[in-house]
């Protein structure tokens, strides 16, 4: 079956699933396979349960007889180019957002600001792989003006697959950072990949919003056209912004070359949630939104997934940024958690994952960080740390179930306390103990 046949089963559809879980009446099934699932193997299922199509690349369990059934290749392809194709279709200006740090928060303040003024649909959650962006690029509908999606890598190609299915007009890579370097083989790698964004803008057409002060992006991005943002007092920027205070909520100020000041008080954690709330409205701008508009709604943005959120849990207040963690998103935290006033300062921190070979290295870079901002009272999770921090007068745990049991020997409470670390680790288990 080829991709406009297929297309035009999909138009008989209310939508798409790869969820045996959540089939129902008139939508199309892909059974898609995993290291541990076979969604072949749901396939009659999905259609009992008044799917309307299952798309199947398993000829063993293929019914030719039953004319709901699709057979193709492999799944997975056939539900990535058939994304490309609704892509092209509907034409919509698409906004591709990447980055090492701050892709989601980037992409949610770019929501919200687009949201004041437009119908947009925007990625979802964390569905920013090889499934999740052909599921958002299929939701596409004539009525949305933008659509803003989220594009994530820990392999070298994993861009540019990603680009060619939802072909971006404009580009946001957010930084370029030490991450999933066990996947990426070194930091030139980070680079080269999610640089495959500009490459796709450079081939197609199109523009990138960069960041001016970041060296690496306006290197990768030479050649292109640029709409930039940055610090005060350079010529040529759309947006310039910088920070009034953080303790603990950031406030900033911006403005438009020579224009009048504004003063956005965010619900962000985190001097370098500056530089994501610039972004959004740097894109805000451009595609129309008032200034007085792309203000409020960085405002009224609320974090959440354990994305640099406070929680006061009556006993402590905890700035928990545990999605996830690397060494520029570790060394930023601690650097912006340095500058909170607070009487009685604590952090839990978690491994880092995905480093490889420079694994060890790095966490003691993290170590030498904690010790030169003067912090005593410090907890660290994991075996990275552990050998890292010998030697040092820092607590040291073999897992989150460890630091679990010496909270109910011997309860927190008054502290100011930053828990961070990979997500695999699981230190948001310890919030209810704090």
């Amino acid at each position: 079956m080829t991709v406009e046949e297929l297309y035009s089963r999909l138009s008989e559809c209310a939508g798409v699933t790869t969820d045996s879980r959540k089939c129902g009446p008139g939508l199309m099934f892909f059974a898609l396979k995993g290291e541990r699932f076979d969604g072949n193997e749901f396939v009659r299922g999905a259609l009992e349960q008044g799917c309307s199509y299952a798309v199947m690349d398993d000829a063993a369990r293929y019914d030719a007889a039953d004319g709901r059934m699709i057979l193709v290749d492999n799944t997975l392809t056939a539900l990535q180019q058939l994304a490309a194709y609704h892509r092209r279709q509907l034409g919509t200006t698409i906004i591709g957002i990447t980055g090492t740090n701050g892709k989601t928060t980037t992409k949610e303040l770019t929501s919200a600001v687009l949201r004041s003024t437009y119908n947009i649909l925007c990625t979802q959650g964390n569905l920013n792989n090889s499934i999740g962006v052909p599921l958002t690029v299929l939701g596409l509908k004539p009525e949305h003006e933008y659509a803003i999606v989220e594009m994530g890598a820990s392999h070298p190609g994993d861009i540019k697959e990603l680009v060619e299915i939802s072909q971006p007009d404009y580009g946001l890579i957010t930084n370029v950072g030490k991450a999933h370097l066990l996947g990426f083989g070194s930091f030139e790698g980070v680079k080269k990949t999610k640089g495959e964004l500009y490459d796709w803008i450079r081939e197609h057409g199109g523009a990138v919003f960069v960041n001016r002060d970041n060296e690496h992006l306006q290197q990768m991005a030479s050649g292109l056209k640029l709409i930039e943002y940055g610090k005060p007092g350079q010529d040529g920027l759309l947006v310039e912004g910088e920070v009034l205070e953080c303790n603990p909520f950031v406030k900033f100020r911006w403005r438009t070359g020579v224009g009048e000041w504004h003063t956005v008080q965010t619900n962000l954690i985190g001097a370098y949630n500056v530089d994501n709330a610039l972004a959004a409205i740097t894109i805000g701008l451009k595609l129309g939104v008032t200034e007085d508009k792309a203000s409020a709604a960085v405002a009224g943005y609320q974090p959440q997934n354990n994305r640099s959120q406070l929680t006061d849990t009556g006993r402590n207040r905890l700035v928990v940024d545990a999605y996830n963690a690397n060494p520029t998103s570790m060394a930023a935290a601690i650097e912006n958690f340095s500058m909170i006033e607070a009487p009685e300062k604590m952090l839990i921190l978690g491994d880092m994952r995905e480093l490889g070979e420079v694994s060890l290295s790095e966490h003691r870079q993290i170590v030498q960080l904690l010790n030169a901002k003067g912090f005593t009272r410090v907890w660290l999770v994991g075996s990275e740390f552990a050998e890292a921090a010998k030697g040092t007068d820092f607590r040291l745990f073999a897992d989150v179930d460890a630091v679990n049991k010496e909270l109910e020997i011997e309860p927190l409470s008054g502290f100011t306390i930053l828990i961070k670390g990979s997500n695999s680790i699981g230190l948001t288990k310890t919030i209810t103990n704090l």
